[in-house]
This record gives structure tokens, C-alpha cells and sequence, in this order.
């Protein structure tokens, strides 16, 4: 009989497939569409990392309010809505709108109107942000094919820095049953570079690397090695724009929960378990024999508890 892991990773095949017309996108991918320009300013990014983060609160104010909040001048504002496209800013602002009254809907605007207490008040914005990944979801195929080239690269290396080492070690140890050469990476500066210079000598070409608030230089200074020695990036991160984000090859962007003292991560680590999924769909030949070589091995030293 298969492990219940093994079950689920016959049944859970991730199916590709375009979004039907009438599935809606996420606010946070709208905007990321819309602010999409290779050559903003640091300025300009600053007050498009703004926009995504503050929409529904930053969608209403007057560009004065605006240029306050982000600590730019108007006129770096005005050139801002002109490098986006539009004519100015009360033509962004329209848009921005828009984009905020549609994503008011379903559990998001019930939770608003019942907010509870401030426990409540976490969960509703973290179903908020698993609201959002449903949506970015509806088209599977940049997973699954990020999940392929995460399979094929032998080592896969797997970064994590400070507030992020839970995500990556998370990862790498499933990732390390369906994978025959996981490398996990939760130290920076020189003994970072070190892995991931001989990760890439050892034929990887995969890195598939975490960032959480508050990101980190090193993270940053370890994913630029990793691009000059000739590794492709994977990028799990909250941000959509940045420098972290131009220096990875793919971003998934995902919303934490920062209601609390401390950020939690529940739509982060749904969208590790979808790169995992991809994963063992990509070589489901290999993905069955490693788990069952791992059960059997568990059998034998009662790794767990009888449930």
C-alpha cells in the first residue's frame, strides 16, 4: 500500500492550463502588470512598491498625500504615472481604483465589515493573501515548468537567509524525497558563496532562493553570485519590484501576513508545496521510487510514531 504522501503525489497532479476568460486576477498581479517597465527610477520603483503594498488606502489619496507617504516630490510622481503609461496622475489614480474596488470582494470585504478582534484581523488578511494566489493559480503553467527545471538541476541549491531559513529548510527536506541532491543554504557572506560556487561546479543550475521581510543584503549579495557564476534564480519573496526581484530569473510573489508583531507566511508556503507538487510531477518515475525507498527506510528505523 502507498504512504499517504505517496497517494497524494499520484492524485495531486498539478493539470496546466490557461485561465478561462472570466477568471479574475489578482490586485497584486494587476499592479505588477502595471508597473512592469524595466527603466523606473529607485525613485520611481519606491513609489510602485508603495502602490502594491498600500492599494487600498494609497489608491484614494491626492498626489501631495502621495509624494508625503512615499518621500519623493509630486513632480517624481507626475513622471512616475508618465513612465507607467497614462497621461497623469489622476489618470493612475482612476486605474488604481479600479483595481482596489474590484478586489474588495468575497471573504476580503466580509472580513472588513466584521473585523473581530486583532487575532481575527491576521487571519483575515492572510486569507486575503491565499485569496490572491488562488487567482495568480489560475494559470499553472509557469509553476509547472519552473517545478520541471527545479527537478533537473543536480544539486539543486536551496537558499535561505535570516527570518527566511524556515521556508528553505521546509523545502529542501521535502524537496529531498522526490530529489537526489538537495543543498541547503542558511548561512550568508563568504560561506554562501562557497555553496553556491560549488554547486554550480558540480553541474547545478538551479537556486531556488527565499526572501521575507526584512530582506537582507546578504541575501541579495548571495543571489548575485549566484547569477555570475552562471545559475538561474528562483525567487520566493512579498516583493514585486526591487533589486532582488531584477536580479532572479522568475518571481513568485506572495503576500505575508504582517498584522502581528511578527509576519506570517501562510500563502509563501502554499506556494512552496505547489513548486514541490511540480516538482514530483516532472519525473514521476523517480518521484515514486525515491519515496518508496524512503518508506521502506522509515519502516525500518520507526523514523514516526504509529498514529
Amino acid at each position: 500500500m502507498p504512504s499517504p504522501q505517496q497517494a497524494r503525489a499520484q492524485a495531486s497532479a498539478i493539470t496546466s492550463g490557461r485561465a478561462a476568460p472570466e477568471s479574475e486576477v489578482s490586485p497584486t498581479t494587476r499592479l505588477r502588470t502595471l508597473f512592469d517597465r524595466p527603466r523606473l527610477s529607485p525613485g520611481q520603483r519606491r513609489i510602485a512598491q508603495y502602490l502594491i503594498e498600500h492599494l487600498t488606502e494609497a489608491a484614494f489619496l491626492s498626489i501631495t498625500d502621495l509624494a508625503d507617504r512615499v518621500g519623493v516630490s509630486q513632480p517624481s510622481v507626475t513622471r512616475f504615472a508618465s513612465a507607467v503609461g497614462f497621461s497623469g496622475y489622476p489618470a493612475l489614480r482612476e486605474q488604481l481604483q479600479a483595481i482596489a474596488l474590484g478586489g474588495r470582494g468575497g471573504a476580503a470585504a466580509a472580513a472588513e465589515e466584521n473585523r473581530g478582534n486583532e487575532l481575527q484581523a491576521a487571519v483575515d488578511a492572510e486569507i486575503e493573501n491565499l485569496e490572491n494566489l488562488r487567482r495568480d493559480f489560475a494559470d499553472a503553467d509557469r509553476v509547472i515548468d519552473v517545478g520541471r527545471k527545479l527537478a533537473s538541476s543536480a544539486p539543486l541549491t536551496v537558499l535561505g537567509l535570516r527570518i527566511s531559513v524556515s521556508l528553505a529548510e521546509y523545502f529542501a527536506y521535502a524537496a529531498r524525497r522526490v530529489h537526489p541532491d538537495v543543498r541547503l543554504v542558511t548561512r550568508g557572506g563568504t560561506v554562501a558563496y562557497d555553496a553556491l560556487l560549488q554547486s554550480r561546479e558540480a553541474g547545478g543550475t538551479w537556486v531556488l532562493a527565499f526572501s521575507m521581510p526584512r530582506h537582507a543584503h546578504e541575501t541579495l549579495g548571495a543571489v548575485r553570485v549566484a547569477r555570475g557564476a552562471g545559475l538561474k534564480v528562483a525567487l520566493i519573496t512579498d516583493l514585486a519590484l526591487g533589486p532582488l526581484v531584477d536580479e532572479a530569473d522568475v518571481t513568485f510573489a506572495t503576500g505575508t501576513g504582517s498584522r502581528l508583531v511578527f509576519d506570517s507566511y501562510a500563502a509563501p508556503g502554499v506556494m512552496c508545496a505547489a513548486l514541490l507538487q511540480a516538482m514530483t510531477d516532472a519525473d514521476p518515475g523517480r518521484t515514486q521510487a525515491r519515496l518508496e525507498e524512503y518508506e521502506q527506510v522509515a519502516d525500518q528505523h520507526q523514523f514516526f510514531l504509529r498514529d
